[in-house]
């Protein structure tokens, strides 16, 4: 009976000891995580209604700017302007 109450008490020792280092270890990471979060998060500022760079509906947008001025000058017919703008719409 004495060396089966040893191994029980060595057993729960082992468990004891395993489940605290496993707790400290998580809370060093998670600190560790905590501490990256903020830094990545100022590693690329960006608006939210900015657009990338190199966004095509701004290259759309900027061609039918172009196309309203050209028809606004009379260098386009409206048929012009319909078909132009619906190759920039569609593409």
């Amino acid at each position: 009976m004495p060396g089966l109450l040893r191994g029980v008490a060595r057993t729960a020792v082992v468990a004891g000891t395993a489940t605290a280092v496993s707790n400290r270890v998580s809370r060093r990471q998670a600190s560790r995580w905590a501490e990256q979060e903020p830094q990545q998060a100022y590693a690329q500022p960006q608006a939210a209604d900015e657009a990338p760079p190199g966004d095509p509906m701004d290259d759309k947008l900027d061609q039918l700017k172009e196309l309203g001025d050209l028809k606004a000058s009379g260098v386009l017919t409206e048929a012009e302007f319909e078909a132009q703008k619906a190759k920039i719409l569609a593409g």
